[in-house]
């Protein structure tokens, strides 16, 4: 999917929110945000992208295929649906149905950071307030002492996030707050961000967990060449396996002669023909 993500959400009303205000826990965030501040403060002006929205509209349908209206919120759960945010999100939710009536695919982007307790009400208000546009997430991040490890926080995020509607999901790598990620961290901010939009799901889609079915039952037969080949990392699990390989190949090294798996087919031998084991 072709899109950009530009700041037509902050303009002088929502700047006013935030003055208001008169705080920010996280400030303010974005560069492309926080350039466009200064520059309508410094120079007493409209954001040019919110008052010529009809052109920009125009210039995405030719080049691009699909506008995501940014919202520019403070980076911190603290400041999560402040004043400031919820102005702005009202918005972008107003451009996202213009856009639409102009003929431009359209979505609007939520927030970093929300705490776990307040993101399905999040992304109920961007549904309820945009006519049901596509929400494009960053995690979020629902704490802010994660960092090192913020690929695992965003994960838990968007996992939630994904459960209760989100429909795109950004990655976060481990150096998030901390410092440009390299190769290796955006693989595993990837690769963990994969994995949180599946388990959320699996929960909003319940008819989608066939493929988990046979994950498990490969493993309780100790199948590993197909346990291996229904998994969403195979190299990575073939790795572990290698890395410590077992006497048994038939079992792992986590109980060797004692494998919980096998005691349990020698138990239940006989009901061992379809997929479920007789009680």
């Amino acid at each position: 999917m072709s899109f950009m993500a530009i700041h037509c959400g902050i303009n002088r009303f929502s700047i006013e929110r935030l003055r208001k205000q008169g705080y920010r826990y996280g400030g303010l965030v974005s560069k492309g945000g926080t350039f466009m501040v200064s520059w309508m403060e410094n120079n007493n002006r409209e954001n040019p992208l919110y008052e010529q929205f009809d052109r920009v509209c125009g210039l995405i349908k030719i080049r691009c295929g699909t506008l995501a209206g940014q919202r520019h919120p403070g980076w911190a759960i603290h400041d999560s649906h402040d004043r400031a945010e919820m102005a702005e999100m009202i918005i972008n939710c107003e451009l996202a149905e213009l856009g639409r009536e102009m003929g431009c695919q359209m979505m609007v982007e939520g927030s970093g950071l929300v705490p776990l307790d307040e993101i399905e009400g999040n992304i109920m208000l961007e549904k309820r307030m945009s006519g049901n546009a596509p929400y494009y997430v960053l995690g979020p991040l629902p704490c802010d002492s994660g960092a090192g490890y913020d690929h695992i926080t965003a994960a838990i995020g968007a996992a939630n996030s994904a459960r209760h509607g989100a429909d795109l999901i950004c990655y976060i790598t481990p150096a998030e707050h901390l410092a440009l990620p390299n190769e290796s961290d955006v693989r595993e901010g990837v690769r963990a961000t994969r994995l949180a939009a599946r388990i959320g799901d699996l929960a909003r889609n319940p008819e989608r967990r066939e493929q988990e079915k046979r994950v498990a039952l490969s493993r309780r037969d100790m199948r590993w060449d197909d346990h291996m080949s229904l998994l969403m990392f195979p190299e990575q699990a073939r790795e572990v396996r290698r890395d410590r390989t077992p006497a048994d190949s038939k079992t792992c090294t986590m109980c060797g002669d004692f494998c919980a798996m096998r005691q349990g087919a020698a138990l239940f031998a006989k009901d061992l023909k379809g997929d479920k084991i007789a009680s």
